[in-house]
């Protein structure tokens, strides 16, 4: 179990500090909302490290390590500092199959002799079923070493917006109508001629839980692409700033740009591939 004697909850019964009280969180707001989560979150249970690309969502401090309390320590432990994850998430983007083949078996993703799996879902790995627990989550809460105490414990507050994140209710991204064509044209041609002027676009939303949401961001880039980017350009949206400092939208989620095609002759592909933190990835080719 993880043992932490500075980063403890105080209780009556303080006994072997197994009993945690975090609030070491990512700082994503994607992944646990734009609302402060309060309180310290309750944890009682086993930490893990895993040799993949995860996030840690909720950390230890710096003096916890992992062991049996109720055993006596005769050797270092296996798990100790920074390198404890209480809680941390898996975004199946581009992770290694081999490395994930057990959990790969148990939701089913698809493991046909591929290196990648590519399909956004989203894993949660706890080690605290306590830390679910209506107790725990209408619990009060106070820091050992500190004098602030909480009448509830962030427990409710945080497992719910990581629910949101992990069951797609937040950063789940789409894209459609894409399309290109000549400068002072509508219609995609079947071949572009070296040195043409056209326009690219495509529209992006996020799903907000109940609706998709026109999705603002300064980083999404298309590539005009043979082997290799010939041409690599960001994404503009029509947005501008009103009396009140809120984008007006134009014409929603739409991002587009403009470039001349370079003086190489073959076939090229026009390539967005979108990735970032907490977000689910797009990958467009046309």
């Amino acid at each position: 179990m993880v043992v932490d004697h500075t980063n403890y909850a105080v209780s009556e019964a303080e006994g072997d500090h197994t009993l945690t009280a975090s609030d070491d969180f990512i700082k994503s707001d994607v992944i646990l909302g734009d609302k402060m989560i309060e309180g310290p979150v309750l944890f009682r249970g086993i930490g893990h490290s895993l040799n993949l690309p995860v996030l840690k969502v909720l950390s230890t401090s710096p003096a916890a390590y992992s062991a049996n309390p109720s055993a006596k320590l005769s050797w270092p432990p296996s798990l100790t500092r920074s390198a404890i994850s209480l809680v941390s998430v898996v975004q199946v983007v581009m992770c290694f199959s081999k490395r994930l083949t057990k959990l790969v078996l148990l939701l089913k993703i698809s493991n046909e002799k591929k290196d990648l799996a590519r399909n956004n879902a989203c894993v949660l790995i706890a080690g605290s079923l306590d830390m679910f627990s209506n107790h725990f989550l209408n619990s009060g809460v106070q820091k050992a070493g500190s004098s602030i105490k909480h009448e509830k414990s962030g427990n409710e507050q945080f497992v719910t917006e990581i629910s949101k994140w992990v069951f797609h209710e937040r950063g789940h991204l789409k894209a459609v109508n894409l399309h290109h064509h000549k400068v002072g044209e509508t219609n995609e041609p079947s071949m572009y001629r070296i040195n043409d002027d056209l326009e690219y676009s495509v529209e992006i939303y996020e799903w907000s839980g109940s609706s998709w949401e026109p999705y603002l961001a300064d980083d999404v880039q298309v590539q005009f692409y043979m082997m290799s980017p010939y041409v690599l350009k960001t994404l503009a949206t029509d947005q501008k700033l009103n009396a009140l400092g809120w984008y007006e939208i134009m014409i929603l989620g739409l991002y587009s740009t403009s470039f001349k095609i370079p003086d190489v002759y073959g076939v090229f592909q026009f390539k967005v591939d979108y990735q970032k933190l907490g977000y689910t990835s797009l990958s467009l080719s046309k």
